[in-house]
């Protein structure tokens, strides 16, 4: 899907819509203007798009930085473009542009570092090392477009950003001209789920909605809405490149459908098993857990009643009985008063006496001798 994607990215038609949409250098002009600005010849591939077709065959400045022993980069898509605002009918300055479709937008480092490596890079390579004459004036301004697919923030897919030179202070009386140091500019173009939901007044729409196509060309509108920015009229090949590409890229993505549904099959399948082996187990462990609970509940319960039943028993056994002997011995008192007074017993030792035989208080014996002596045995 890489090399398609890329293969057909290659084509000026394709990329001219890519610039209208990024390069502010651009701003205005029609496609097919854009087009015409892209030198054929300049873009760093050996591969040719299409055999036999006239003028498609690319060769590029330098693919490859190669110095002493530094790591080699290679560029992706690199090709030069007029720059229309500061050309003249004698001279003709180009924009170098580099286009980098990505997979990822995190491959574990900040992709913006990367791009304007690339873009340094890219800068440099427009003139040999630093020596004694180097012309600086010959350098020309360098775009990077990174195209990033996956692992996009949800709130981030969908958006275009731009970093670039700006002179933020200055204190001089003059000011130097912007295209003196405005020199790289890097844009991101994130992206991030297969439908694109964008509104056409939303900025950026036409260029995000044509990268939809591109870059997930499975789907059945594909063809339909490439044509709604390119005229294949002029250029056939790049017409049946796009066809192949559409389905090509449906036909893998049917295939993947045809995996991925046997694979949830499969899943479900033993999603289910598991399903119903957690709802038996759950049963069998609510029977289980319910029949041990009635038991010891009634073990309990038993033990329970058994417990406040000679709790109350005891309880009441023994109100009971010293009801009886408290009674019992107020009968007591209430003879030995009567007898005594019958016998014309002073009061004194009456109460003496029930001190003495009833172990009392004086006021107990006191007051049982007023509740008793008017009473009649």
């Amino acid at each position: 899907m890489d090399i398609q994607s890329k293969t057909i990215l290659r084509n000026k038609e394709i990329l001219a819509v890519i610039l209208q949409g990024t390069i502010k250098e651009y701003k205005g002009y029609s496609r097919k203007e854009i087009a015409e600005f892209i030198e054929a010849n300049s873009i760093t591939t050996e591969k040719e798009v299409s055999p036999g077709r006239i003028n498609t065959q690319f060769r590029g400045d330098n693919a490859e930085f190669i110095h002493l022993n530094e790591k080699t980069s290679t560029f992706d898509l690199a090709f030069r473009a007029k720059n229309p605002q500061l050309s003249t009918e004698t001279i003709e300055i180009n924009l170098h542009i580099d286009v980098e479709p990505q997979k990822t937008y995190k491959p574990g480092y900040p992709i913006e570092k990367r791009g304007m490596y690339y873009l340094a890079r890219r800068l440099s390579s427009q003139l040999s090392l630093a020596m004694e004459g180097t012309d600086y004036n010959q350098l020309e301004k360098c775009y990077g477009i990174w195209l990033c697919i996956d692992d996009i923030p949800p709130e981030d897919r969908y958006s275009i950003s731009v970093y670039e030179t700006i002179n933020t202070e200055n204190t001089a009386l003059n000011e130097v001209a912007k295209e003196n140091y405005d020199l790289m500019t890097l844009v991101v173009i994130k992206l991030g789920n297969k439908v694109y939901n964008g509104n056409k007044e939303d900025e950026g729409y036409e260029l995000l909605r044509f990268l939809n196509a591109i870059m997930y060309p499975h789907k059945e509108d594909f063809m339909a809405t490439v044509s709604e920015y390119i005229d294949f009229s002029e250029n056939e090949e790049l017409w049946k490149e796009a066809a192949h590409m559409g389905s090509w890229a449906e036909k893998i993505h049917q295939e993947l459908k045809e995996e991925m549904r046997e694979e949830v099959t499969n899943e479900v399948r033993n999603e289910l098993i598991e399903e119903v082996r957690n709802e038996v187990t759950e049963k069998m462990t609510n029977e289980i857990t319910e029949k041990v609970t009635n038991e010891v509940t009634e073990k309990v319960m038993n033990e329970i009643t058994e417990k406040v039943t000679n709790e109350v028993t005891e309880k009441v056994t023994n109100e009971v009985t010293e009801m009886v002997t408290n009674r019992v011995v107020e009968q007591g008192i209430q003879a030995v008063i009567q007898d005594n007074l019958e016998e014309q017993v002073p009061k004194e030792r009456i109460v003496n006496k029930l001190q003495k035989f009833f172990a009392l208080t004086e006021e107990k014996s006191e007051f049982y001798y007023t509740k008793f002596a008017g009473k009649v045995f």
